[in-house]
Order: C-alpha cells, then sequence, then structure tokens
C-alpha cells in the first residue's frame, strides 16, 4: 500500500504539459457530488465509519463528492467477475474520504485521511465475508466534463492506468460527504463477526452466486443502455 501512495504521487508529479482547462473542463466545476448509473450510490449516507458498516444502495455504482475547501469522497458498491468460475461473484462495498488535489498536468491525487475501509463477499472464499482498511493514496490519470443532453453534467474519469470509471453524472452541485475529519481509530482491531452483524442490523445484505449474477446481468443492461445513449 505505501508503495503505491508513493507511485501515485510520482506519476502525478511527473513532467508533463500543464493541462489546458478549457471547455471540457469547465461546462461546470468539478466540485460537487457525482453517482454513476441509475445514481443509487451516493456519498453522505453511504457508510457509517463509527461502526465500520454500510447502507446497502439498491444498485451497484460508483459516487465522488469533491468541495471547494479540497476535500473528496468515495462510495463504490461493485461485483467483480471470476472468469476461471462465474459462479464465483464478489461483491465489494469501498468507502474513503480526505483531500485532493487538481495537478496541472490534468490528473487529480486523493490523500485518504486514513479511516476508510471496504467489505468483501466472496461466497467460494475460505472466508466469505470481511471488512478490511482501505487507506492507498488514489491516482486519477486525467478527468473531463460534458454536457449529457438529458441528465446534464457528465464527470469521465481515469484511473492512473488509464481505465475509464463509469461516467458519472451530478446529483447535488455542492458536495453531500461526512465531515471531513478522521472519523475512526483505525488502530484498533475490530471483530469481524460482530462488525458483520452490524452491518446485518443496518440492512446489509449477503448474496448467493445465483443473486450475483442476476443483479450482475441488469447491472450490465443498465450500462450498455447507457452506452447507447
Amino acid at each position: 500500500m505505501f508503495v503505491y501512495s508513493l507511485l501515485a504521487l510520482a506519476l502525478a508529479a511527473a513532467p508533463a504539459a500543464a493541462i489546458d482547462y478549457n471547455a471540457a473542463h469547465n461546462v461546470t466545476p468539478i466540485t460537487g457530488t457525482w453517482s454513476s448509473g441509475s445514481k443509487a450510490v451516493l456519498t453522505g449516507d453511504f457508510a457509517n465509519p463509527a461502526n465500520l458498516s454500510f447502507n446497502y444502495p439498491k444498485n451497484t455504482g460508483v459516487s465522488y463528492a469533491f468541495s471547494d475547501a479540497g476535500f473528496y469522497e468515495v462510495a463504490r458498491y461493485r461485483f467483480n467477475s471470476n472468469g476461471s468460475n462465474p459462479t464465483c461473484i464478489t461483491g465489494v462495498l469501498n468507502w474513503h474520504h480526505g483531500t485532493f488535489q487538481l495537478v496541472d498536468n490534468g490528473s487529480i491525487v486523493l490523500t485518504p485521511f486514513g479511516d476508510g475501509y471496504q467489505q468483501i463477499q466472496d461466497p467460494c472464499a475460505a472466508e466469505s465475508n470481511f471488512i478490511e482498511d482501505y487507506n492507498k493514496t488514489e491516482l486519477l490519470s486525467q478527468w473531463q466534463i460534458f454536457t449529457d443532453p438529458v441528465d446534464g453534467p457528465k464527470l469521465h474519469l481515469f484511473e492512473s492506468d488509464g481505465t475509464p470509471v463509469a461516467p458519472l453524472y451530478q446529483v447535488y452541485s455542492t458536495a453531500n460527504m461526512l465531515p471531513t475529519q478522521k472519523l475512526r481509530n483505525v488502530t484498533a482491531v475490530a471483530d469481524v463477526s460482530s462488525l458483520l452483524a452490524l452491518n446485518t442490523n443496518t440492512g446489509a445484505r449477503s448474496w448467493t452466486p445465483a443473486s450475483a449474477v442476476a443483479m450482475v446481468s441488469s447491472v450490465f443492461a443498465l450500462g450498455a443502455a447507457s452506452l447507447v445513449l
């Protein structure tokens, strides 16, 4: 994780032509709350850091929030497929927040406060459901904002290797996020069984391979429809 953070910072600092913030960036400011697809995943009420739980959205997706003061928050809910065993689909809920920097070369560096976490459910693994810390410094190699004729401002982000993040639509012009400070003590060792019980009590759910396949199929259909648009 430390090496990854150094790599992200090194890539961001690498010599490059200063970005020209033209119409592709100035359709609207990047500040605000953005969400993909059905906009079911939103920052702000996605995670409960005090007890390491999540409020499960109805659909998968990703949400980013950026504030005028330089703070960010990320919420992700996704399924990862397994090519060797299609029934072994891994579900991941991921949350982190911190500060962001718009770099002159057109990249964005996300530096976490250190209290992020994620829940991973894998029906085929020896440990099928667990929660772990997530505090990686992330590099978004580039970003652009376009105007969608139906949904308005649309933010395109690209990961450090150039992989595009799902298109994000502006839900709010302001940042919907939890308090912009460290919200939990990450030095304490969590009792995973009690944490998972808390997740169950707050509306969390687990999935079987069959239900995960059904969810992925519906998400794929929504994604295909958005590409056509």
